[in-house]
């Protein structure tokens, strides 16, 4: 920073504010923020479509693959059933017709089939069970006997069975004593493998999804979270029948794209697969892509921010330049340093502005100057009458005093006189002191106001030319402050004496009346004079205005004003007309005095 720059006046501040800046700066926020918002939500909504076609498409692979695992499953199983169906130790064990002997007896054929079946059950050709072998305790031999008939009422080879909120799919073969064209039907074998967790799991991880089995409403298995499941369970047991086609549904706070499969081709049996695929997880890339975009955009934000910065400094700141020059003249600174660079428009601009400020300053000054002697000619004729009609008196009763016949009542008068025209005297060089010096000393003190009011009464009382007029006081609440009590004496006495010599000299009624206020404290001066003049109404606080006075130079209100000022006050005409005027004083409770010693 260079010596020029850093004795800037505070005005000089707002011209580096910028306001073209500003706007250039906004103007580029605005448009690319648009842009950049606008371009995500275009790039966010098309590749939401895509992925969620995506999602479809896989969804239905995810079931067609099922599907075909599941006629996997049901050979593999057809296959098992057929092979022990046909061995010879499961013939012989039906021709016993005894079921502790078929139950004993198929045990270690159930041990060699736990690895590939779930349940394993035998029954005589009439559909009474023999023997059943499974991992799963609620699967009672009444709830297999129950649907083991149901089997052989339909006449299934491949049925599923729920019990016990357990599912199972069970391929029935016919055991036969013999060639089964020519033999005689011994009973009938199940195998059956659960569909269970690890079941779903498997199908899960294959499928890339979230699956869960339903036998009609209820939901057998799922992979899903137990509140997911949960949710999914009352979605299922609202609806009539799942929709095939894939649909979306919300469980747990997440999303699904979700289809469902018949487990039978014909529907003769509510058995289904239900497969989700989690809409968040396969969109998670797109949170990822968003917040790229973001930085993205808000990178391009900062650098064509700071771009335009860079650029728009050069347009601006000889404006600022020339707009601080302005402000500093409007505050009468004439020295505020212009940069005028260049051949530009801006720079012809500037140097035209100092030029012109300059033949301000050469105007102004000759017009200071002419004020300032037009002024003290005034000042000079205002007092040399008002001084010259003093010395006068002094004069022609002092030669009164020089007769030696003169009666001692008649020099007690003349004496009188001159002393009269002697305090006169004094009274306007004093006002005219007061009102010349630039910057009166206060020394605010504790004090009462009353009494300071008091005493500038007293004085005025003490005039004998002022005997036959009422001045009354009155004092409402506190009046205790802090001020200039010598200076605030010399305010009141000023106004009570203009009060005095504005009302008639035998019925005059003067009141001066305080009251605290919250701002501070409130002082009224109220005559019963003719009021103040037209013609001066609205200058009567200017020097060296005054009318309808013999005696004075037009300092004693202008005085009064400057004082009050002084102290952090304000003083106006409240009212004024025929009737008389009241005065206003107003002090704050804590004045900020100007000019204090301390």
């Amino acid at each position: 920073m260079t010596p020029q720059t850093a004795n800037r006046p505070w005005y000089s501040d707002l011209t580096r504010r910028g306001r073209l800046r500003t706007k250039f700066l906004l103007s580029l926020l605005l448009v690319s923020a648009s842009l950049t918002c606008s371009t995500l939500l275009v790039v966010w909504h098309r590749v939401e479509l895509q992925v969620r076609q995506q999602i479809r498409e896989a969804l239905q692979n995810s079931v067609v693959t099922f599907q075909h695992l599941q006629q996997l499953r049901e050979t593999t199983l057809e296959q098992s059933a057929a092979l022990v169906a046909d061995q010879p130790t499961v013939a012989a064990l039906m021709t016993s017709r005894n079921k502790p002997t078929i139950e004993d007896g198929s045990t270690s054929i159930w041990k060699l089939l736990r690895g590939d079946s779930d349940l394993f059950v035998l029954a005589d050709s009439s559909g009474k069970l023999m023997a059943l072998h499974t991992d799963t305790p609620e699967f009672s031999e009444t709830l297999a006997q129950e649907l083991l008939r149901q089997s052989f009422d339909k006449g299934n080879t491949r049925d599923w069975w729920f019990a016990g909120g357990h599912l199972f799919q069970v391929s029935i073969r016919p055991i036969y004593f013999g060639d089964p064209a020519n033999g005689t039907e011994l009973g009938v074998l199940g195998v059956g493998y659960e569909i269970n967790q690890q079941v779903a799991a498997d199908i899960s991880r294959v499928a890339a999804s979230q699956v869960a089995f339903r036998y009609g409403p209820a939901l057998v298995v799922t992979t899903l979270k137990p509140a997911q499941r949960d949710e999914l369970a009352r979605l299922e047991s609202r609806q009539a029948a799942p929709p095939s086609d894939p649909s979306d549904i919300e469980l747990g706070g997440e999303r699904f794209l979700a289809a469902s499969a018949d487990l039978v081709p014909n529907g003769s049996l509510p058995v289904g697969l239900i497969v989700l695929k989690s809409y968040d997880q396969a969109t998670a890339f797109l949170q990822s892509l968003n917040r790229w975009l973001v930085g993205l955009g808000l990178t391009a934000i900062l650098a064509g921010s700071l771009l335009v910065f860079l650029i728009s400094d050069t347009f601006t700141r000889p404006l600022g330049n020339l707009v601080g020059g302005v402000r500093a003249l409007e505050h009468g600174d004439f020295d505020y340093p212009l940069e005028a660079h260049g051949n530009d428009e801006v720079s012809d601009l500037t140097q035209s502005f100092d030029r012109m400020r300059q033949t301000l300053r050469s105007a102004q000054e000759e017009l200071l100057q002419a004020e300032r002697l037009a002024t003290i000619g005034r000042m000079a004729s205002t007092i040399s009458h008002d001084l010259r009609h003093s010395l006068t008196t002094i004069l022609a009763y002092a030669e009164f005093l020089s007769e030696g016949t003169l009666r001692e009542s008649r020099r007690v008068e003349y004496y009188q006189e001159i002393r009269q025209a002697v305090n006169q005297m004094t009274d306007q060089i004093q006002a005219l002191l007061e009102f010349s010096r630039t910057k009166t000393v206060y020394r605010p003190v504790p004090g009462n106001i009353a009494e300071v009011i008091e005493h500038a009464v007293h004085a005025v009382k003490a005039r004998p030319e002022f005997n036959g007029i009422q001045i009354l006081t009155s004092f409402e609440g506190r009046t205790e402050g802090r001020f200039d009590s010598g200076s605030l004496e010399r305010v009141f006495h000023n106004l009570v004496l203009n009060a005095c010599e504005a009302v008639p000299q035998d019925s005059g009624r003067i009141e001066v009346r305080t009251r605290q206020t919250d701002a501070g404290l409130e002082v009224r001066v109220a005559d019963n004079g003719a009021g103040i003049p037209e013609e001066i109404r609205d200058r009567i606080f200017q020097p060296f205005v005054t009318a309808g006075k013999d005696n004075g130079i037009g300092l004693g209100l202008a005085v009064v004003q400057k004082i009050v000022q002084d102290h952090g006050g304000q003083v106006g005409v409240e009212s004024t007309g025929a009737g008389g005027t009241v005065l206003r004083i107003a002090l704050p409770s804590t004045p900020n005095v100007s000019g204090v010693a301390r």
